[in-house]
Formats: C-alpha cells, structure tokens, sequence
C-alpha cells in the first residue's frame, strides 16, 4: 500500500475530544486534543473575580480525506460527531506579575460516529479532561489578554483496535496566549494562540507531533449586544509523528478553517456566541465543517 494512503488509514482510526475537527489531522488517529475552533468573541478577556460557567454545543461532520499534496484520497470515509461539553472558571481577587489568578477546567462529554471502508463504529462517553491556571491582564478598556498554561489529562475511554475513542490515551501540555480588543460600537477581534507538546500514547508507542494552532474572530459591534463578523482557525503540524522511535515524513497536518460568526451580549454578564466553520487548504487531514454554539453565564 501507498505509504501516505496507509497512513491516512491510521489517521482515520479514532475520534476525541469535543469531535470539530478532531477526526482530522496526521497526528495520532487523525485527532487533535484541542477542539481546533472553539473559542470565539472575548477568548482573550478574562471577567472580574467570580465564578463562571460555559457550556460549548458542537456539532463536526466530514466525509473525505486529503492527503500530502491535498488531494481527496479514494476511501469511503465519513465522520459525525457532536459534544456538549461544559466549563467552569474561577477567578479569583489575588494578583501574580500584574495579572488576575484564575483557574479552569473543561469535561467534554462525546458523541461519534465513524465509518471507514464498510467498517462502522459508534461510541458516546467522557472526553479528555482539560484545566489549568491563567492570568488575565486589562491593559485598557479596550485592549485584554491572556496568558495560561492547559494540561490534557487522557480520562477518556480508548482503545487502540477501535475506530472511533472518545479519549487519547496521552498527556499534552499546551502553553496559551489570547488577545481580545472589544468594542461595543466597532471593531472586535480575538486571537487564541496555542502550541501543543504531545506525550507518547502507551499503548501504540506512538508521540504525535507538535502542533501550533490558533481560534480566532474578527467582528464589528453594532453598539445594541450585537457583533457580527467572521471566525475559524488556523492550524499546522509543526514536527514529525514517532512510532516505535521512527520518523513517520510526509505526514504533517495542517488547515485554515472560516465562517460567519456572531456574539450577543445580556445586559447581566451573560454572552452567547455562534459561529459556522468550513475547512479548507487541508493536507493530512479530513476535510469538514463544524458549527459552535457556547453561552457564559456568570454565577
């Protein structure tokens, strides 16, 4: 078999995390343990202290595959996945380099369907848990940011011989940095910057390599709650999949993925965002869209 054909077969081996696109890419089982495109409107502004709650709805679907030179590759494939996957923030009144302390977790409950080939699986369950600490900076009234640190714990189920897993079966540590200029009346834009250190899976002796993504959102605020503007990611495959110590080449993922989105804004701290995201400029990856729905809601 064609070494890169074979190796989109092993990509099209499993499904994680909050499914967009995570059926995706040449890293181990085509998946990424960030959800590529999550964030959205005020990714870089972190709320007074308080406790915060977020819920993220989800729904990816793809039914080809690109290899190398971004080609569609001649494989019966397809992917559904949906998630809801709830989030809780505490930030709290300390301050540490100028910086609010705050703390997050994040518990994405899957669903996902895989068929590749004749073959068919559909598997539901626990995802892999992401949390970590995080400083947030207000440089003006305009002007926020974000440092953090997240950590991907492998909690959810996996196993190697299955087509679609709602886990990964290893540890990544991903440093984050996100911006967000707000303006109720004019320009908003945001950027979550993210680059993934992946852990070897135990059970394949498998290290996927690293990865540089960022969400972003450009939108104009039309003074009423309303901002209206574009979103999506930006993703590549920085250094070469290991297995068993060997270099897998030719395989590094990476996609540009853009659609509308839009933000309203309660008048009690509460926001919603909505976004449509299609993907395109795939290598090593499926190819599909994925919509976003995510509420904030202060406690």
């Amino acid at each position: 078999m064609n070494p890169t054909l074979a190796n989109l077969f092993r990509l099209a081996a499993c499904v994680t995390l909050f499914g967009a696109a995570n059926l995706s890419h040449a890293t181990e089982g085509g998946g990424t343990s960030y959800p590529l495109g999550a964030e959205n409107y005020m990714s870089g502004a972190m709320p007074p202290p308080g406790f915060y709650g977020q819920v993220f709805v989800n729904h990816y679907e793809a039914d080809n595959l690109r290899g190398n030179d971004g080609r569609k590759l001649p494989v019966d494939f397809s992917v559904r996945a949906n998630a809801i996957v709830p989030r809780l923030i505490w930030v709290s009144d300390h301050n540490l380099l100028g910086g609010s302390l705050a703390l997050h977790a994040i518990v994405p409950l899957v669903d996902v369907k895989v068929q590749l080939n004749g073959q068919s699986q559909h598997n539901r369950g626990l995802g892999d848990v992401i949390f970590g600490p995080a400083l947030g900076f207000h440089h003006n009234d305009n002007f926020h940011s974000i440092l953090a640190f997240d950590m991907i714990a492998p909690t959810g189920r996996y196993d190697k011989d299955d087509l679609a897993n709602p886990g990964r079966n290893y540890w990544v540590f991903e440093p984050v940095y996100a911006m967000t200029y707000v303006d109720p009346a004019g320009l908003n834009a945001d950027a979550k910057v993210m680059y993934d250190f992946n852990r070897k899976n135990p059970d394949t002796d498998y290290r996927s390599g690293q990865e540089f993504h960022v969400d972003y959102a450009v939108g104009w605020g039309f003074g009423n709650g309303w901002v209206a503007g574009l979103g999506g990611y930006y993703y590549r495959q920085t250094t070469d999949d290991r297995q068993d110590g060997e270099r897998i080449e030719d395989n590094k993922g990476r996609s540009f993925a853009i659609g509308p989105s839009i933000k309203y804004s309660g008048e009690q701290g509460w926001f919603v965002t909505a976004k449509w995201s299609k993907e395109t400029e795939v290598r090593n990856r499926a190819q599909g869209d994925a919509y976003w729905l995510k509420l904030t809601v202060p406690f």
